[in-house]
Parts: structure tokens; sequence; C-alpha cells
């Protein structure tokens, strides 16, 4: 019997996987697709944005150099660096207006700015990573029913059965473990069908490239290999009810674009639409949702994928303590707790967005006003902040404004910074006034905690702080930190002392 059977090798399932591979538990992934590349996966249709937050948690387990070099973004001569900015509803952020020293406890860091990869890319590192961990992935798996009691789970594929303590569904919007286990899914309905396609023009002159919000929807053309994208307010009708022709397609193209464009040919297409649909829990007994499995919506500012890490990196050490035996009470179930408000924002987030695209007088009247908001330098800095991730706290129920926040990058008089000191799973207690009162609760918990001591280029004002293995700070004090208090904060989060 393994620890955990994850279901589902995407981008979650294998940052999850590779999350208690480092906390030493045994893991089993299951995934239906018996290969793992595909014209989907690859750029340009499979090219992705990862926000701050994301590129945050790659960085501090020793993967964002890597992830880098990969996607192309090396920093060699002639490289591109990523920039600042994104969009609301196709509207595009200037990102001289962006002001990062305004954003909450930032720092200068190995991670603070957005960049591009392909889902192959991104599965590709993580699966070696998994392997490296001693993860077992196995391909070409489809679990076809799930049963669960007080010792463990079974995830069943035909006849086959693959028992654990803990099982976690990572399969997707459309996840089969979700289904199976009953758990709750709700929200709103469609109102668009959105087309994403690889296919030549043969006017090409007739499309701008990049994202064009127009009177009757919104088209993106992305440099390359010819990879199209739209979205046609006819309230989701198209989606998956019939295979779109290239006729279909290049009605829908002239009408949103307002062009007479003509395609010409269309290698592939795939339909979606902006439904937005969540789970009302995140775990039912033995069972637990991340990702697609657990929430769905327009990609409208590539949140998905950006959201679903974050519920991973939030699991994956909480999960791991539980399998340990060490998890203080209630740490498991703070995962929907936490998770839940932030996967809810990001559907408000794209259902705004899709308001404000209506070719209606409604949706251009919206369009007006966020097009002046967005043109001020609040105003983009706002809309960067929730794209980043930046704008994500936990009410962890501390007033201290750091806690709940992601912690800032902080760096150490040798040179170190905090997010080499996570790599290893466990949190940090990062003690600016070397207090030996302070070193002592971290000593109690060596395994779970690093005690780093010593003086910061910038401690914004704190004396010691307390980061979980998910860089979520936990606790904080000024320069004249309360030992009670942070025991209490130890406590909480860590379990108590080893005995």
């Amino acid at each position: 019997m393994h620890d955990v059977v994850i279901v589902g090798a995407g981008p979650v399932g294998l940052f999850l996987a590779c999350e208690l591979g480092l906390a030493g538990c045994s893991v089993l992934v299951l995934e239906r697709e018996a290969e793992p590349g595909s014209p989907w996966r690859a750029a340009p249709l499979g090219s992705r944005g990862l926000n701050t937050a994301s590129a945050e948690a790659f960085h501090r387990r020793g993967l964002l150099d890597r992830l880098r070099k990969a996607a192309g973004l090396d920093d060699a001569p002639g490289s591109a660096r990523p920039r600042l900015g994104g969009h609301f509803g196709g509207m595009m952020l200037d990102p001289a207006r962006i002001d990062v020293a305004a954003l909450p406890f930032r720092l200068p860091g190995s991670a603070t700015e957005s960049m591009m990869a392909s889902l192959d890319v991104v599965e590709g590192l993580l699966s070696e990573r998994a392997t490296a961990l001693g993860v077992e992935i196995r391909r070409g798996v489809t679990v076809s029913a799930v049963t669960q009691d007080d010792e463990g789970v079974v995830a069943w594929a035909g006849e086959d059965a693959y028992p654990a303590r803990w099982l976690v569904g990572c399969d997707g919007g459309r996840s089969a473990v979700r289904r199976l286990t009953g758990f709750d899914f709700v929200g709103t309905g469609p109102q668009l069908t959105g087309y994403s396609m690889r296919a030549t023009l043969a006017d090409p002159e007739e499309l701008a490239f990049g994202f064009n919000l127009t009177p009757t929807g919104l088209y993106v053309r992305m440099p390359g290999k010819g990879h199209l994208a739209m979205m046609d307010f006819d309230g989701g009708a198209f989606d998956r009810s019939q295979t779109p022709t290239r006729a279909h397609l290049q009605s829908v193209l002239r009408r949103v674009s307002g062009t007479d464009v003509t395609l010409g040919e269309v290698d592939l297409v795939s339909t979606f639409t902006d439904r937005a649909m969540q789970t009302t829990t995140y775990r039912q007994g033995r069972v637990l949702l991340a990702g697609d499995a657990a929430h769905i919506h327009s990609p409208l500012g590539g949140q998905g994928l950006n959201t679903g890490i974050g519920d991973a990196v939030n699991l994956g050490w909480k999960l791991a303590a539980t399998v340990h035996g060490h998890a203080p009470d209630g740490l498991l179930d703070s995962y929907t707790r936490e998770r839940h408000p932030v996967g809810a924002a990001v559907l408000d987030w794209t259902r705004a967005q899709v308001a404000a695209m209506r070719p209606d007088p409604h949706g251009r009247a919206i369009q007006a006003v966020v097009r002046e908001l967005i043109g001020t330098r609040d105003g983009a800095t706002f809309v960067f902040e929730r794209i980043s991730g930046a704008s994500v706290r936990y009410d962890l129920g501390d007033e201290n404004p750091l806690v709940g926040r992601s912690a800032p990058d902080f760096l150490l008089g040798d040179g170190t910074r905090l997010g080499e000191l996570l790599r290893d799973g466990r949190g940090v207690l990062l003690d600016f006034t070397v207090d030996r009162h302070l070193r002592e609760v971290a000593g109690d918990r060596e395994s779970r905690i690093r005690y780093a001591a010593g003086p910061a280029a910038n401690d914004l004002g704190f004396g010691a702080v307390l980061v979980r293995p998910d860089g979520t700070v936990a606790w904080a004090d000024g320069h004249d930190p309360d030992r009670k208090s942070l025991a209490s904060a130890a406590d909480q989060w860590f379990g108590a002392p080893a005995s």
C-alpha cells in the first residue's frame, strides 16, 4: 500500500508528487494517457503563463533556474527576459504603469517576474524530479471506481486495485475522481464558446497579433506557428456539441475579428467555455482534490495552472505531515479552509472579465471604465497584484499584516536567500536578532523547522519570521520577538516538540 495515490500526471499532480516525495512519502501517480507528449501540451498550443507565485514555488524547491533554461529563458545573450504585464478581459496592462514597489512585502529576488513555459516542459521537469524522489508514475491507467473506509482508499482501474492511505484527484476539469466520489460541484453556466486552434491564414495581414478585444468578441493571434484563439458569445452552444469545421471556424473568426480573413489549413482545434464551477469542499474522507478537479473557469488571465500549483504547494506538506503522524489537529482541514476562498476569488475574477467582454452596450460601458482604471498607476498595479498572486493572503487568525502572505525572499548576511533554505521541504525560522530562546523553539522540532540566524539586507522591520514549508508566513514579530507566541505558532502548524 502506498501512502498516497495521485490520479493525474499534469503539472498539478506532478508538483504534488514531488512535494510528497521530498517529504519521504511513498507515492504512486496514475495517468490515463499512455504517453506524456501531445501537440496540445507542446508550444504554442500548450504555452502557459506562470505567475510570480508559481515562479516562487519552483524557486523554493530549487527548480526555477532549470525550468527557465528548459523554457528557453536562460538569460543567455540575446534571450528575452519576461516582462511584467497581463490583461483584464483582453484589455492589456502597460508594464510601465505597474508599481512593483507598491506590492505588499515584496523584496527583490529570484522569482519576481512571470514567465511563459509549455506544459510539456513543465511536466518533463517535474516528472524527472518526481522519479528522482522515488515517485512511481504509471501511464495508461484509467480510474473507473474509488472506494474508501476509515483505514484507506482504493483506486480501481477495471479489476486492478491501487490501495493507499490517501488519494488525491488531480485529473482535470472532467475529473473522474470528483465524479466517482460524489463531490458537489456548483457554479455558473457558460456565456461563450472559446476556440483554440493551430491554423494558417491566407491573408495574415488581416489579423493583428496579441489580444484583440472587439465589439463582437475576442481573438488572440500568437506569433510563430499559427496559434489562434477566439471567444464567441453564443451561450456556450457550440462547445463539444459538434465538430468545428473549417467553414464554421472561419465564420466565427470573421464575426469576432470584424474582418474578411480567410483560414487556410486547420491542423488542430479544440473548444472550451467560461463555465465557472467549484467543489464545495476539497476533501471527502481520505480523498482530496486539487487543480481543475476542484475548480474550473475560463482561461482568461491564465489563472488555472497557477491556482492548481498553489493548491499542490499548500496541500503537499500538510498531507505529508498527516502521513507521518506529526500533523497537529486540523492541519489537513486547513487545506480547504485556505484554498477554497482563493479558488472562489479566481472564479469571480474570470466572471468579471467575461462580463466586461460582452458584446453589448453594458459590456462596452464596463470596458470604458476598466480601460480608464488600468490606465492609472494604481489601477494597473491592482490588476497585476491579482494576476501575479501577490494579493493572496490566508486568514490565519493573526492581525500581523505579514502573516498569511507569501514570505519575502529575505537575503541574509551570508548571501543565502530564504528560498534556498526552503528547498528541503522544512519550515524555516528566520531569527534576525540571534536570540538563543528562539533557537530552542526550532531545535525542539529540528526535523520540521530549520533555524537560520543573522541580519538580513532588509528585515522589513521584523525581528523574526516563521515560514511554513509552502512559503507562507505563519508568525512574525518585531525586533523584540515574543518566544511564547512563537512557540504557540510552531505548535499550531508543526505539532508539539519531539519527546
